[in-house]
């Protein structure tokens, strides 16, 4: 008798779909993800154990059928931002995920037990670093992601990143598969002789440990690295002599401004909205206030000029508030433009005047400013594909002005090589500051720190999706970004959540959904660099490293087929 019909297999790839979705961020049981593509890896077991009469490409739609039920579950919300976009980006990682668990079975096929379920960690985990790297980079469900609401689970982020919580599912889901074939399909197919019945119990007691270790151990982990980072970091709490200023604290101040972006935010009058969050800071702002926060794309005058900083209205408005505030240091986002002369080297991104009278860029732009120092931007550089940059510019060029309009900007916005620091010239402390989609790339936010970013900074929209789990997701992710780089986070949102995240992924104050707000916080200062910060997703490099084997074994088995059949 089979371990399982074949009527089954639908039924069970959906409920890996399921398991994964009610596993994630933002109020799924975390847990769940170290079983959840058990039910799918039973689905492969049925074919391998069949495998002399079916093609590695018929276990492909059941692998689809997961990938997909996980996807569209998970961030179905991405359609209120862009229909089509949304559509494509679940479709087609659904469609990389199942590509990604038919090699494995391939491989599994035609090697063993060993070299197939190591070659689906090596696959997966290589697939995820590669999608953190290209241009049609979509990694909100990396697996490591899971965990971004059970940070006490995962302090050992600060040693690994997300792919090393990728490692721990993958694994965990490989043992309690060995699990349930020991306890279950030994027990519907094997008929076992007397002499042979110890080592049965012995290999069922032996995958029982395999599976509790597999849970426990990395908690272990987990607890023993926070509390050695809080003997490490432990600040005493002393009162402070008026008048001098304890150089670890630093103040700063979040505005959530609350300005719809469908109806108001890129449509209305640009100096209200201003105006509406220089009265919410100045709600909190006092004289020991270090930072203020307003969030992206908060100035939206489409005539702010890089070339020419001081002839912009809103700029002009900021200044005249950091005069009253010499100690303060203000973070904003803002779409910005440059001019290019004649001559300059023209990048990708340089779009043609309407009347061809020369080109220019649009930049999603983050802006410092100082009373005493002159004005420091950085454009962000992790692009959302399809909304603010067209994959592939050079192919799909003609195409370009198909590309989705978000934010008041079309086609691909500027970008910069690298991540850059603001300064600030009255504490010296240096700020990372990361724009939106940019949160969720764990590396990336380690440049920021390896430049010597003592706090991190992320200003986002996030009304884009509306009442969904996708806001909610996006300031899980950040939680994340805290344990990997040991760095405190401010986050300002346009419309929520905005919130303080200390070191140890834990959030110190939010505020709540749809609701103009401010908060104010005392955030730690810290320096050096976390194991993770110094040497980013290796284990995604070292993955990708061991795909070329499995790649040159794929060569050789096509090669060898063909020969045969010849």
């Amino acid at each position: 008798m089979k371990f399982i019909s074949k009527k089954h297999l639908y039924l069970l790839s959906l409920l890996t779909g399921i398991l994964l979705w009610a596993g994630w961020p933002a109020h799924g049981f975390s847990f769940l993800l170290l079983i959840a593509f058990v039910p799918l890896l039973l689905v492969e077991e049925y074919y391998y154990r069949e495998r002399q009469n079916y093609r590695p490409f018929a276990f492909f739609k059941y692998a689809y059928i997961s990938m997909f039920s996980w996807n569209i579950l998970s961030t179905w919300w991405v359609l209120n931002a862009t229909i089509v976009g949304g559509i494509a980006a679940i479709l087609l990682n659904a469609l990389f995920m199942a590509l990604v668990l038919v090699f494995f079975h391939y491989v599994r096929m035609k090697t063993n037990n060993l070299t197939g379920y190591s070659a689906f960690i090596i696959l997966w985990v290589s697939f995820e670093y590669f999608h953190l790297n290209w241009q049609c980079s979509w990694p909100w469900l990396t697996l490591g992601n899971g965990f971004a609401n059970w940070a006490n689970c995962v302090q050992w982020y600060e040693y690994t990143g997300v792919l090393g919580g990728s490692l721990w599912i993958l694994g965990s889901n490989i043992v309690f598969t060995r699990l349930v074939k020991r306890i279950w399909i030994d027990k519907t197919e094997v008929k076992v002789e007397a002499e042979a019945e110890t080592v049965q119990k012995k290999s069922k007691r032996n995958a029982i440990l395999a599976a509790i270790s597999i849970v426990v151990v990395p908690l272990i982990l987990s607890a023993i690295v926070g509390m050695v980072y809080d003997l490490n970091h432990v600040i005493i709490k002393v009162p402070v002599k008026k008048g001098i200023r304890d150089p670890n604290i630093v103040n700063v101040v979040v505005v959530q401004p609350n300005i719809d972006p469908y109806n108001e935010k890129f449509s209305g009058n640009f100096m209200a909205q201003l105006n509406k969050m220089l009265a919410l800071a100045d709600s909190k702002v006092d004289s020991t206030t270090d930072y203020v926060v307003f969030p992206e794309t908060a100035l939206t005058d489409p005539n702010i000029w890089e070339n020419n900083w001081d002839a912009n209205p809103s700029i002009v408005v900021l200044k005249n508030y950091m005069a009253r505030h010499p100690h303060l240091s203000l973070v904003t986002g803002a779409s910005t433009n440059r001019d290019y002369s004649k001559g300059d080297s023209l990048p990708e991104s340089a779009r043609k005047y309407i009347d061809g009278g020369g080109y220019y860029d649009s930049y999603n732009t983050a802006i410092q400013m100082n009373s005493n120092y002159k004005l420091q931007y950085y454009h962000k550089s992790k692009l959302v594909p399809g909304v603010e940059s067209m994959p592939f510019q050079k192919l799909l060029g003609p195409i370009a002005d198909l590309a989705f309009k978000l934010g008041g900007a079309s086609g691909t916005l500027g970008t910069q090589k690298e991540p850059s620091v603001f300064y600030n010239p009255n504490s010296k402390i240096k700020v990372g500051v990361a724009i939106c989609y940019e949160s969720i790339y764990g590396e990336y936010i380690g440049e920021y720190v390896q430049k010597g970013a003592n706090l991190i900074f992320i200003i986002t929209n996030d009304g884009w999706w509306q009442d969904t789990p996708g806001y909610r997701q996006h300031l899980c992710y950040a939680r994340l970004r805290a344990i990997e780089n040991r760095r405190c986070i401010a986050r300002a949102a346009n419309t929520g959540i905005s919130a303080f995240i200390d070191a140890k992924g834990n959030i110190t104050q939010h505020t709540e959904w749809w609701q103009p707000a401010v908060l104010s916080d005392r955030l730690v200062v810290y320096s050096g660099l976390t194991f993770y910060a110094q040497y980013g997703d290796y284990f995604g490099r070292a993955a990708c490293w061991l795909c070329i084997p499995l790649l040159l074994f794929l060569l050789v088995s096509i090669i060898n087929k063909r020969k045969t059949n010849d």
